[in-house]
């Protein structure tokens, strides 16, 4: 495909505040905060951006080839589009944008259950090559639904995901109370009146609703109200028992993501998982616990050969992508990054940011004479 990259904005940094300035606070600090006083926030970045790499110059070099083999697919690049909730609040339309590029682009692209597309438009965007997250329902009617939803959309991959017990507190959102659509105080609508080419978009394409639980979810829910039907409803809290039929009835692939600790990568291994995402959930739900690095690289270490193991949290550039790998991940993922790009560029920020990063990893590999994206870990000090 042709792809295109604008050289205005060459880092996801740019990319933050540009999208900061676009879109209303409300929707800025639900996509940029973590939770608490964002400390694990900040501790995923730096201590990941601690990873030192060692060049070998010396050498015959080939070139790169940035292919990575993830069950049983060729992707284009070690890289893929974590879940993201609320993506048409940050962005209208925004899931849509990043699961035609990550086609187009030949990456993963994961549809959130609480995501404002549903999973039959990412089957249809994507010609079935998407992942699904699922959100664990109470009742084994609702869950047994969205597997055949999942199934008939011909998703490949079913995401678990294990770190959201409890939601996380998030005081920005609390103070902005956070809904769908977005609660109408003056505060929110002199936020609005300030971005008008969201507000125009928004209009263009309808309120967001969280789409694939249309069939089952009130209208308008504000956060409050969200939480208790989310808890009613949904079960963060995973055991045996609730895993044991999803992995007998789910007969792709399946990844349990938000692993933190050699225990749980265990249990997963045990439990006849085909993948992990090692992940903090972004630093959003435990302000108190390690980066998301910190364990990858024991759990990589010792289960590599085991169980496929990836990576997300943290990750905003090529070079972290480099890092993470070099580190034990077989595969990493980024939300922010993505949605940053598609904020600040709109229908262009998809391709732009998957772009650039493939740039930024190329640079990488070639200043460290590193050829295949398996050989970072021979590079890493």
């Amino acid at each position: 495909m042709a792809s295109t990259f604008d050289s205005n904005y060459p880092s996801i940094e740019i990319l933050r505040e540009k999208a900061r300035r676009r879109i209303p606070r409300f929707a800025f600090e639900y996509l940029d905060g973590g939770c608490n006083e964002d400390i694990n926030l900040h501790r995923n970045t730096t201590e990941l951006r601690e990873v030192q790499l060692k060049p070998r110059y010396i050498r015959d070099y080939k070139g790169v080839d940035m292919a990575t083999p993830l069950f049983g697919i060729d992707y284009a690049a070690p890289f893929g589009i974590a879940p993201v909730g609320l993506q048409g609040l940050m962005w209208p339309n925004s899931p849509e944008i990043l699961a035609k590029a990550a086609f187009e682009h030949n990456i993963p692209f994961i549809l959130s259950t609480v995501t404002t597309m549903s999973i039959e438009r990412a089957s249809e965007l994507t010609e079935g090559n998407f992942w699904f997250q699922l959100y664990n329902p109470v009742e084994d009617e609702l869950r047994n639904d969205l597997l055949n939803r999942a199934r008939a959309a011909q998703c490949p991959v079913l995401v678990l995901l294990c770190d959201v017990p409890t939601f996380g507190f998030r005081p920005r959102d609390i103070r902005n109370g956070l809904a769908l659509p977005p609660k109408i105080s003056l505060s929110n609508i002199l936020q609005i009146m300030g971005k008008p080419l969201w507000a125009f978009n928004t209009l263009k394409y309808g309120q967001p609703t969280f789409e694939t639980l249309r069939p089952y979810t009130p209208e308008g829910l504000n956060l409050k109200q969200l939480g208790k039907f989310m808890d009613k409803t949904f079960s963060g809290r995973l055991n045996e028992d609730r895993i044991k039929p999803i992995r007998d009835k789910w007969k792709g692939k399946l990844v349990l993501k938000g692993v933190a600790s050699e225990e749980d990568t265990e249990e997963a291994i045990r439990l006849g998982f085909d993948g992990i995402i090692v992940s903090n959930h972004g630093g959003r739900q435990l302000d108190a616990g390690e980066s998301a690095i910190a364990p990858l690289s024991r759990i990589a270490k010792k289960y590599g050969d085991k169980i496929t193991v990836m990576m997300d949290s943290g990750l905003r550039s090529g070079p972290d992508v480099a890092r993470a790998m070099a580190s034990g991940a077989q595969f990493t993922f980024m939300g922010r990054s993505f949605m940053y790009g598609v904020a600040a560029l709109g229908q262009r920020g998809g391709d732009h940011t998957i772009n650039m990063l493939k740039i930024q990893l190329r640079q990488v590999m070639e200043q460290l004479c590193c050829e295949k994206v398996e050989d970072l870990p021979q590079h890493l000090i």
